[in-house]
């Protein structure tokens, strides 16, 4: 394996090259609930209300992928602590601004290779479960 093949991450954790074959992993939580104040509109202004939020997300595969190490893993808990910091950051008009905040936040981490981010309001339109958006963003 060369150097243009391999890549270090600041966890020491050797990334295996990506191929097509290559092995995929993907850690996720979904359906995590949280009251946020954001809303564009009058009545959403300075109260809080539930977004439920979804995210999975591509990481590299450690060169010892059962070595049952903690440093070899992205830790879905220290992502979930990372949204609630978003979240607590002060009021947001877009779901689609805490999609966008909540990828940057999973593609920082060196092994993150691309995620996917579900952001909806289980209120927002009374006729409906839910009305939100997804996206998709992969480190450059």
């Amino acid at each position: 394996m060369n150097e243009s093949e391999s890549k270090k991450t600041a966890s020491n954790v050797t990334a295996i090259p990506r191929s097509e074959t290559a092995p995929k992993r993907f850690i996720f939580v979904r359906g995590l609930v949280l009251d946020a104040y954001i809303g564009v509109y009058d009545e959403e202004q300075g109260v809080s209300q539930p977004v439920r939020i979804d995210m999975e997300v591509e990481v590299t595969e450690p060169s010892a992928p059962d070595a049952d190490r903690m440093e070899d893993v992205m830790c879905y808990n220290r992502l979930t602590m990372g949204v609630k910091d978003i979240i607590a950051g002060g009021h947001i008009k877009l779901v689609e601004t805490l999609a966008e905040r909540i990828a940057g936040l999973v593609l920082a981490h060196p092994m993150a290779l691309s995620v996917r981010v579900r952001v909806d309001k289980p209120n927002a339109i009374a006729e409906a479960a839910a009305a939100g958006i997804e996206i998709i963003r992969y480190k450059s």
